[in-house]
């Protein structure tokens, strides 16, 4: 259930980039800070998903190659949004924070929701 609804927010972090931007919400938080948790949320979503460091460093890898790619399909592929060097490093910064959560007593978070544990 964990990785479908990981694998869920993925989705809707592509989705919600490459919406056009008149059909997106306003948060009234800044942009960079919408980037920076959602990858943040992705990441320390593989943190409690997979057991071994060597699966966050390629699932975080691909999370800041998937934010910076994204902001290229939106300069390439749409005609309201703009690539913006910004966003993406604000992707990688939430990604590291993410992984960062690895070194806390958070990392096994999802465990205590498992049944029998």
């Amino acid at each position: 259930m964990w990785a479908g609804l990981w694998s869920l927010g993925i989705a809707a972090v592509v989705v919600a980039s490459l919406l056009p931007a008149p059909d997106l919400p306003n948060l009234h938080v800044s942009d960079k800070s919408e980037h920076f948790t959602a990858y943040a949320l992705l990441a320390a979503g593989a943190v409690q998903l997979f057991a071994r460091r060597l699966s966050w460093l390629s699932v975080c890898i691909a999370l800041a190659l998937l934010g910076i790619g994204l902001e290229f399909a939106q300069g390439a592929l749409t005609t309201t949004r703009t690539m913006d060097a910004a966003d993406a490093l604000a992707n990688s910064l939430g990604v590291l924070a993410g992984l960062a959560t690895s070194l806390t007593p958070w990392r096994d978070a999802l465990l205590r929701f498992e049944p029998g544990r």
